[in-house]
């Protein structure tokens, strides 16, 4: 089977054009071709097929389109389906790019060894293989804006070398026909014109040759606008001399043999993954776009993910492009003896080239300036294995186009990125599924497909790193089973487990301590203090607080440690360990580092978080912090947050990492950073609906608290724990909670505890409807407003008794303390709690009738609320607006909220939420007409508050039930289920709701 796309596609199968009729295949097929061999991604595939204008379910409709076309082919393993896309497997000789390539690539390095009669010859054939525009029937715009124009430009290059060679070899006569053919296709590719004008001088025809020039000028002015470039006007100049510089050669040169070095070590068997990685340094290392710079790349990464491995790779797959040789050499950057000197290298180089040992310089300044000499010309791929530093890199530069070179290194080697422009490429460990298909080369399909949990976790406990990998695929050569090793693995100390017996380079850690020990004092001490860091990842910030250094040098030694591949940057500002690495620093420390040391750095640590975090509390709702925040040992360098955004940016950053540390603290101490880190990130739980978060730091907290016998981080901890309770509808909970609490705040006299447990309490008991035990715990926190100065507190419970006679019907009251409670709030710039004040204020007027003031306010808090990136009460207060909007006849209106504030309470665990907005939503649907459906979702408002044991919701959700029967001629039911309604607020002592519940059985009864 054959393939040609340098003019119209075709497909020759014995001899005989297939035929692709459908325009969509052809695409697909070129696609494919003009990326043999390698893979091409699904999502280029569909960009290039539907020109962008991709189709609804396009991956399924390219299967098909796959599978047609391997149909058309008549062998299916010619298109090969690969992880995230496909590829085509086509030999170069039965594809006419590829044979363009090679043809075009054997021809420059002939030319470079002075054979120019075989050069021209192999450049003819490479352009001989063209039959006209390339894919002129493949209908995609994207295809030939992106990849059509290159293909031309390759041709024109090459039809450019092949003129010179032949204007060298003196046939500048014949050529003339040509040349007047090219400019008239090219008009304004300036060098055709300028090789006509050489070979009519070359051929005696002076005048032509001036009046090619004149013709080119007025080209360029009248369509351009432009003239003639330098170099054309300097030819035009030496006609007009007729420069004896212009004359044919006498003769052709000579050919010249050199030797050819093919250094690179032998490629991997079983390499696996790195598909993207490698094809991005390969395009960078055969690009073309350049005449005159050598493609230079570094590939770093810590050690043992592989480096080596994947440099020879991709080295092996496109040593086709350098024809010239390729030159490997190990320099030993990391490695127990000295790395190697640049004489030494430059020596092996030279004899790999050529050069006789008697004629390689001693001054290691002439072995450079040799070295690129025997370069000059050539095709080389040059790879520097295991390179320390950029200086011993820049001396094996080769200096002329052509050549290339491919790096790698432990370091990142920024230098070489700044001085010479080379393009960095970072490696980290394997993707799991390619972890695991490694493991699966090395031990066998069998092995893995018996026990495959146990190789997924063998993946996972070697952090996906190859060197790991490869350890522990050959140690299981000798054992009987996976799990049993992993067991092993997971119990014992991992980093001594990764090792070979009997080979001492075969271990995990002896990679690592090559990086570890060069690095200097001060580096060593910050990367083992930062495996004491208990989170996902850190800040300098953090690092600078665990090893006592100033923020400027700790950011300075985390550079060298990114720099070094020991740490990562995997967002800016932010840094983690590799999982290994972890491991490997927190034996360097618990070797290295005394206790008392480990103590000082863990509390310092625990301090900085402690710090910041009140800080970002208190900037998101002033004194919500109720425990005090102790001094550090050293000077704490906390953030400063201008703003409520930047407080909740940070929170929600370092999220993961102060859950870690609440639990560090009460696991290795110090305690009092668990109860009190635990307790400055309470509101900002709260606030943003992560309850589970919540009770989880809190319970750490209480039990740190109980170990610790202090009675007072034991209440504030166990009030947490009972408001979290409230929020997730746990009502027996969060009483006996908030209770306990309450008692031993009691016992230590009147304070603003007193006032916040109270209105916790009362808060809890309305909501359960209990109204008079919610009545009687607000006056009580009131009576101890008039003996505490507490502003906080007694905004709160003017907010809490506001709240409660809203719902016992008494709205002017309401609205009057809710005022109160509103301007209290807003002048302690709580604007969490400002935003609940609005929200009841919206409630209170929905009540009036005063609808507008309702929606103002109730949109006003819902604006605050995404302020601030609050999700707390964020369902409810949709639900409000909801029911506002279905008062004043917005049903639509009222649908869209209806319906996003069940899922945003879905989404919060808010059921109370829930249930409330399942009542609303049923109300618009009877609105609609659609009684059935409003039925469904009153049912599923019943469930909910039965589950979380709400009475009142109970009772909504019944009567809403009973009109909705009634509304579809059930008059029973309805009668029912509102006797029901009524039995539940007789009990729970709600006047209003008791009216309605009564209202609602007259109806049932008497329609």
């Amino acid at each position: 089977m054959e393939f040609r796309i340098l003019g119209p596609l075709e497909v020759v199968v014995d001899g005989q054009v297939a035929p692709i009729g459908a325009a969509k295949h052809r695409t697909l097929l070129a696609c494919l071709l003009l990326r043999a061999n390698r893979v091409v991604s699904v999502e280029e595939l569909v960009d290039r097929i539907w020109d962008g204008d991709t189709p609804h379910r396009s991956k399924a409709t390219l299967q098909t389109y796959v599978m047609r076309l391997r149909q058309v082919l008549g062998d299916p393993s010619v298109i090969r389906t690969a992880a995230d896309g496909y590829l085509i497997t086509v030999d170069a000789n039965h594809l006419d790019l590829l044979r363009f390539t090679e043809l075009a690539a054997a021809a420059q390095s002939t030319l470079a060894s002075g054979d120019l009669p075989t050069a021209a010859e192999l450049y003819g054939q490479a352009l001989g293989l063209w039959r006209g525009q390339p894919l002129v029937d493949v209908p995609s715009d994207v295809l030939h804006r992106e990849e059509i124009q290159r293909l031309v430009e390759q041709r024109l290059e090459v039809l450019e070398r092949r003129i010179e060679v032949e204007l060298s070899l003196g046939r500048h006569t014949d050529l003339i026909p040509m040349l007047r053919a090219v400019t008239g296709e090219h008009p304004f590719q300036e060098q055709f014109w300028g090789q006509l004008m050489l070979a009519l001088h070359r051929s005696g025809r002076q005048v032509e040759a001036l009046e090619a020039f004149r013709q080119v000028s007025r080209l360029l002015a009248e369509e351009l606008g432009v003239g003639p470039g330098e170099r054309l006007r300097a030819l035009h100049q030496a006609v007009l001399r007729d420069d004896p510089g212009l004359a044919p050669p006498e003769r052709a040169p000579r050919p010249s043999t050199r030797s050819v070095p093919s250094e690179l070590p032998a490629d991997l068997v079983d390499f696996v993954g790195r598909r993207d990685v490698a094809d991005r340094i390969a395009q960078r290392l055969t690009a073309g776009d350049t005449n005159t710079a050598v493609p230079l790349v570094t590939l770093s990464g810590p050690p043992g993910v592989g480096k080596t491995a994947l440099a020879i790779h991709v080295a092996h797959e496109v040593n086709r492009h350098f024809p010239g040789g390729q030159l490997y050499v190990n320099l030993r950057g990391y490695a127990p003896g000295p790395p190697m000197s640049t004489v030494d290298a430059l020596t092996r180089f030279l004899r790999a080239l050529g050069v006789p040992p008697s004629q390689i310089p001693l001054d290691v300044e002439e072995q450079i300036t040799l070295y690129r000499s025997c370069m000059a010309g050539r095709q080389v791929l040059v790879v520097l294995d295991n390179a320390a530093a950029a200086e011993q890199v820049r001396p094996l530069l080769p200096g002329s186009p052509g050549c290339a070179v491919l790096v790698t290194s432990r370091d990142t080697l920024l230098g070489l990125t700044a001085l010479q422009g080379a393009r960095p490429v970072g490696l980290d460990a394997l993707a799991p599924d390619e972890a695991i298909t490694l493991l699966t080369e090395m031990l066998g399909e069998r092995a893995v497909e018996q026990e495959p949990d146990a190789v997924a976790e063998l993946a996972q406990l070697c952090a996906n790193l190859p060197l790991a990998l490869r350890i522990a695929a050959a140690n299981l050569a000798n054992r009987p089973g996976v799990a049993n090793y992993v067991e092993l693995l997971r119990q014992g100390n991992r980093l001594a487990a990764l090792v070979v017996d009997g080979d001492d380079e075969a271990a995990v850690h002896a990679a690592f301590d090559l990086s570890y020990h060069g690095l200097k004092p001060a580096a060593r001490q910050l990367f083992r203090l930062l495996g004491l860091i208990p989170g996902p990842d850190f800040t300098a910030e953090a690092a600078a607080a665990v090893a006592s250094l100033r923020l400027d040098e700790s950011q300075r030694l985390l550079d060298r440690l990114a720099a070094a591949n020991l740490v990562q940057q995997h967002s800016p500002g932010r840094y983690q360990l590799h999982d290994l690495l972890r491991l490997y620093a927190e034996q360097r420390t618990d070797v290295e580092e005394n206790p008392g040391s480990k103590v000082i750095a863990r509390s310092n640590l625990a301090a900085y978080y402690h710090h910041a975090s009140a800080a970002a509390s208190n900037t998101l709702s002033p004194g919500s912090v109720r425990l005090p925040v102790p001094g550090a040992g050293f000077v704490v360098t906390t953030p400063r947050f201008a703003d409520h955004v930047e407080a909740l940016a940070w929170l929600d950053a370092e999220r993961a990492n102060l859950i870690a540390a609440v639990a560090q603290a009460e696991e290795t101490g110090p305690l009092p950073a668990a109860w009190g880190l635990a307790d400055a990130l309470h509101r900002y739980f709260r606030g943003h609906r992560l309850s589970n978060e919540g009770v989880m730091t809190a319970r750490i907290g209480l039990t740190a608290a109980l170990r610790s016998g202090d009675g007072r981080a034991e209440a504030v901890m166990r009030q947490a724990l009972g408001t979290l309770a409230w929020d997730l509808s746990d009502y027996d909970e969060a009483v006996d909670q908030v209770t306990l609490a309450l008692s031993y705040y009691r016992e230590m006299g009147p304070d603003h505890a007193v006032i916040e447990a109270l209105t916790d309490l009362g808060g809890v008991y309305g909501e359960r409807g209990e109204v008079e035990r919610a009545a009687a715990c607000f006056e009580q926190a009131l009576e101890v407003t008039k003996v505490v100065d507490s502003p906080a507190g007694h905004a709160t419970t003017l907010f809490k008794l506001g709240t409660l006679r809203l719902e016992l019907g008494d709205v002017g009251e309401a609205i009057r303390l809710l005022e109160q409670a509103l301007a209290g709030h807003r002048a302690l710039g709580r604007r969490y709690d400002e935003a609940a004040c609005l929200n009841n204020l919206g409630l209170a007027h929905r009540e009036l009738g005063q609808f507008d003031q309702a929606l103002t306010c109730l949109h006003s808090a819902l604006d605050l609320r995404n302020e601030l990136g609050s999700s707390d009460g964020r369902g409810s207060l949709l639900d409000t607006i909801s029911t506002v909007y279905l008062d004043v006849g917005e049903v639509a209106q009222a649908g869209e909220y209806a319906a996003t504030a069940i899922a945003q309470a879905r989404e919060a665990g808010a059921r109370r939420a829930e249930a409330s907005a399942l009542n609303t939503l049923a109300r618009v649907e009877s609105r609609r007409g659609d009684h059935e459906l409003a039925v469904h979702h009153h049912e599923q408002a019943l469930r909910v508050a039965q589950e979380i044991d709400n009475r009142y919701l109970e009772a909504e959700s019944l009567i809403g039930l009973a009109d909705t029967h009634r509304a579809l001629g059930d008059r029973t039911q309805a009668a029912e289920l509102a006797q029901r309604a009524l039995v539940v607020y007789r009990a729970e002592q709600h006047p209003r709701a008791l009216a309605r519940a009564q209202k609602a059985l007259e109806l049932a009864l008497n329609d």
